[in-house]
């Protein structure tokens, strides 16, 4: 889905309540956070951004073509898990070196103490999503896990907008102008996604509601699917993605994963987007 869900655009900038409020059952004006998505590769972990370029060289496409959709494209059921299998077993590889980033234990602490829902949305397939987590975060949970099985993938809304439905949010589909813009939600077509596979998103005159969501990610996909979801978005900045920081999709950014307990803490506000 190429084109902004106006219908589920929040009043910039995004803000929440601070959490040491709300968790002590004080009454805020500002609305409650109500979960935080994460991203895996460069988000959770640090960056691997070798496995791309790998990843790319086997199946012989440039950096400009996606390379979910160039797989999903291919014409045959059996190309298409070569291809998979291919780009999955440097996937494998990598994980064995995988580095949680700075700060993650403390927030993961921190959000589990105020007893925030954690989820995950990530183009990973479950084996190294599944390692990360066991190797740095066990105890820690995390429900749901979306997976690159989930289709369509980010940038598509899709995928934020079921972990949201799943946690009990929804919002009822309002008039013939909303119901227009949750149809095309639904139905249209891509190289990702078909009629039927958005159903976790949405629901009989209901769609996912995830507006009072955070989603934290290192990429524009990451971003881009937060900002169409309607959640607020959290850059986790480095070198290679920093001119990200000024994009019209992201409302905050942090250098460290642990910065989010302050923000958090005292209440989210977002930046002024022009």
């Amino acid at each position: 889905m190429r084109r902004l869900l106006s219908t589920m655009a929040q009043p910039r900038p995004k803000r929440f309540a601070p959490l040491k409020e709300t968790a002590a059952g004080q009454h805020h004006e500002l609305p409650k956070l109500q979960g935080v998505i994460f991203d895996v590769d460069g988000t959770l972990c640090q960056p691997q951004n070798h496995m791309f370029t790998q990843m790319r060289a086997v199946l012989g496409i440039p950096k400009s073509i996606d390379i979910l959709e160039h797989i999903y494209a291919l014409p045959m059921p059996a190309e298409q898990e070569a291809a998979m299998e291919s780009i999955r077993a440097i996937e494998r590889q990598s994980m064995r070196e995988q580095v949680a980033q700075p700060g993650l234990t403390d927030l993961m602490a921190y959000l589990d103490a105020r007893g925030v829902r954690k989820g995950i949305c990530t183009r990973n397939f479950e084996q190294p999503v599944t390692h990360l987590l066991t190797k740095f975060l066990s105890g820690s949970v995390f429900h749901p896990v979306v997976t690159r099985d989930f289709r369509p993938p980010k940038p598509d809304p899709a995928g934020l907008l079921h972990i949201a439905r799943s946690w009990g949010l929804v919002r009822r589909v309002e008039g013939p102008r909303d119901e227009r813009v949750v149809r095309e939600l639904v139905h249209e077509e891509s190289g990702a996604s078909g009629p039927r596979e958005k159903e976790g998103a949405v629901g009989d005159h209901e769609v996912g509601d995830a507006s009072g969501l955070i989603m934290v990610g290192d990429s524009i996909d990451d971003m881009t699917a937060g900002r169409r979801a309607g959640a607020a978005t959290v850059l986790l900045v480095n070198d290679v993605n920093r001119h990200l920081a000024e994009h019209e999709h992201t409302d905050l950014v942090i250098e460290r994963l642990d910065e989010l307990v302050h923000v958090l803490d005292h209440g989210f506000v977002g930046r002024e987007i022009p």
